[in-house]
């Protein structure tokens, strides 16, 4: 039997030769984020180990002073204490991690490279400035766009108000001189809506102390105030502008109205700052961070289905939305105190 493919060689005598390029992968510096894990694992235990330590004897929710907030001294001079912030850390780094994985899992799906999530410890009032991932290719469609951007806000939101249903049971009447602090949220324009649904809920099924009084004259238990904290970087993150979460669902929905939408959101919270100082900053970020976003082809549309999940989107950041997160004024009161001079 004969074969009638021409030999390789005299192929190969006709090709030109011809350069292969391989590309390999970055390197991936996996210290880098087990470090800002650790370091963040600690700073929020510190933190962690102040609010439990408050909450027994009751006293109130947050020092005066940052030194007192960390008591690095503390701590030192009996280790054991550290234990105390165990119920609070975890509860906070398992909110953050389910919304990072939620991006990260979803990036995996639709093969966008991605790092691990980087943990950022920080002096402030949790303990951390939260968690990010890098994209670091290209996203080819308005679907997977859409879904690695709500992915991580469904995934955080979910675990902070399972905990926060749970932490509400364990929360008790606030006493006097727990309450004598100018930091602590417990006002009405402080807390999200869902913390009011969630006190509604508790109520109704008499689980706990906390459900026979008003919400603002609840002592949150540690575990709740890092349900406080995912719901507000729940709301942060769903702010439709920008590069954030929300940026990328309003411009995987609406990719002509992404630009006008951020300014709609950076005029909203210069209004927001009437009753809190901080939504200056945010504004101003926002700003500072532009409304140009990645470019992503056009067609294929988004599928119909995905617009019962922008409804969602709308939801989630109608419930976790608050005016004023910590009590210290904002352009209303400081007008106020000029004019009553």
């Amino acid at each position: 039997m004969s074969d009638s493919t021409p030999p390789l060689s005299s192929t190969y005598e006709l090709m030109p030769p011809v350069e292969v390029y391989v590309v390999k992968p970055a390197r991936r510096h996996l210290w880098i984020n087990a470090l800002l894990l650790a370091a963040t694992i600690f700073s929020t235990l510190l933190v962690g180990a102040r609010l439990q330590y408050s909450f027994l004897h009751d006293l109130p929710i947050f020092p005066e002073t940052l030194l007192d907030l960390f008591p690095v001294y503390w701590v030192v001079h009996y280790p054991s204490r550290l234990l105390l912030g165990i119920p609070f850390c975890a509860t906070l780094m398992t909110i953050l991690l389910a919304h990072e994985m939620g991006h990260y899992l979803y990036c995996r799906y639709y093969g966008v490279d991605a790092t691990l999530p980087y943990f950022i410890p920080a002096p402030t009032l949790i303990g951390t400035f939260g968690a990010f991932i890098r994209i670091k290719s290209p996203i080819r469609s308005r679907a997977a766009l859409f879904d690695i951007g709500i992915a991580g806000p469904i995934a955080g939101f979910t675990v902070a108000t399972l905990t926060l249903l749970v932490a509400l049971t364990l929360s008790k009447p606030l006493t006097p001189s727990a309450a004598d602090n100018s930091l602590v949220f417990g006002h009405a324009l402080g807390y999200p809506l869902v913390f009011y649904v969630a006190h509604w809920v508790v109520a109704h099924l008499g689980m706990g102390r906390a459900g026979a009084i008003p919400l603002d004259k609840v002592y949150l238990h540690p575990t709740a105030i890092a349900a406080w904290a995912g719901m507000f970087a729940t709301a942060l993150n769903l702010l439709p502008g920008g590069q954030l979460d929300g940026g990328h669902i309003v411009y995987a929905v609406f990719p002509r109205s992404h630009r006008w939408v951020s300014r709609l959101t950076i005029f909203g919270l210069l209004l927001a700052s009437w009753w809190w100082w901080g939504w200056l900053t945010w504004a101003l970020l926002l700003h500072l961070s532009g409304f140009r976003h990645p470019k992503i082809p056009a067609e294929p549309r988004l599928p119909a289905g995905r617009k019962k999940f922008f409804l969602l989107a709308v939801v989630m950041l109608f419930l976790t939305f608050m005016y004023a997160p910590l009590q210290g004024g904002g352009v209303g009161d400081t007008l106020r105190g000029i004019l009553t001079r």
